[in-house]
């Protein structure tokens, strides 16, 4: 036999070991729970600790994070706030009732991404943005101020209650479409103070 078949014969053995080693533990990841928030357009793990500041530990954000769930959609309060946080960061390109401008139309039940169908689609794109002119809000909006636009984008929806996938089924029933010149009091009463 040759020096460079025994190096080679060596290497094979050492392999053949390390193949019957018991394996060692490795590190678990802690089981993850709650909400997946993706970039809508690249499909990367958002994280909801980047951007402006506050807005973090809310009930309301706590609970779409965990669940999906936005807690605020009928808040009188929260619609307030989501009218005029829309109005100052989303109306410019979306049309002051969410009807379409340089960017697509929110109000009708044509999604340009069907994932916002879904409120955690929707504040992702808001988030993270999208194509186009789409940049992401993660700076000028929190998360709880996000999720305040998102209830007002569901709010002026004017499409079929059948194609709300945010609205539960009681909520279906009870569906009105939007009608232009609603307005909420400065006071209305809660889970979103008033904005600054």
């Amino acid at each position: 036999m040759t020096l460079k078949h025994t190096g080679f014969a060596a290497l094979l053995g050492l392999l053949a070991a390390s193949v019957s080693l018991p394996a060692f533990a490795q590190p678990q990841s802690a089981p993850s729970s709650g909400v997946v928030l993706q970039n809508t357009v690249t499909g990367e793990t958002l994280d909801t600790s980047q951007g402006k500041e506050g807005g973090r530990d809310t009930a309301g954000v706590k609970k779409f994070l965990e669940t999906g769930e936005n807690i605020y959609l009928e808040d009188k309060s929260c619609l307030r706030n989501g009218q005029s946080l829309f109005a100052t960061s989303c109306s410019g390109c979306h049309g002051h009732l969410a009807e379409g401008k340089l960017g697509p139309g929110l109000n009708d039940n044509y999604w340009t991404y069907p994932s916002n169908t879904e409120d955690k689609g929707l504040f992702s794109t808001i988030f993270g943005g999208a194509n186009g002119m789409m940049g992401p809000h993660n700076e000028n909006l929190n998360p709880d101020e996000i999720l305040q636009v998102v209830t007002w984008v569901r709010h002026l929806y004017t499409g079929p209650a059948k194609d709300a996938v945010w609205l539960s089924a009681e909520q279906k029933k009870a569906y009105k479409p939007y009608k232009e010149g609603e307005t909420f009091s400065k006071d209305e009463k809660g889970q979103c103070k008033p904005l600054e």
